[in-house]
């Protein structure tokens, strides 16, 4: 069975830093896009960030961009998110998500991710 695991979430006072982890479990994470995003309550899910097979190709929203470093480590088969900066309006749960296809692909669309992990909650608050 293919399924991520998120780790990393907490508690943290606006200007802080938090950084969070996508582990793989049942397949080589060399081979997949992964993708991160949030969702808040009463809101939609959006791509924050994702990072290519090869970590080559990098995208990441606007709102993030500056602040949020997404890297990967295939031989640790995990990817990270660094988070700095944070603000309260990051305050939601965060997802990861995995998909294979060809090598350059990438996607901030949720709907085109097919393996998801059950998410970290990050509470931006002082």
């Amino acid at each position: 069975q293919v399924y991520v695991v998120e780790s990393g979430g907490g508690l943290v006072q606006p200007g802080g830093s938090l950084r969070l982890s996508c582990a793989a479990s049942g397949f080589t994470l060399d081979y997949y896009t992964i993708g991160w995003f949030r969702q808040a309550p009463g809101k939609e899910r959006e791509g924050i960030s994702c990072i290519s097979r090869s970590g080559f190709i990098i995208k990441y929203r606007d709102s993030v961009k500056g602040r949020f470093t997404i890297s990967r480590d295939n031989a640790k088969n995990t990817v990270y998110l660094q988070m700095n900066t944070l603000r309260p309006e990051d305050t939601a749960v965060y997802y990861c998500a995995a998909r294979s296809l060809y090598g350059g692909w990438t996607s901030l669309n949720p709907a085109d991710y097919s393996s998801w992990g059950q998410g970290t909650q990050v509470t931006v608050s002082s």
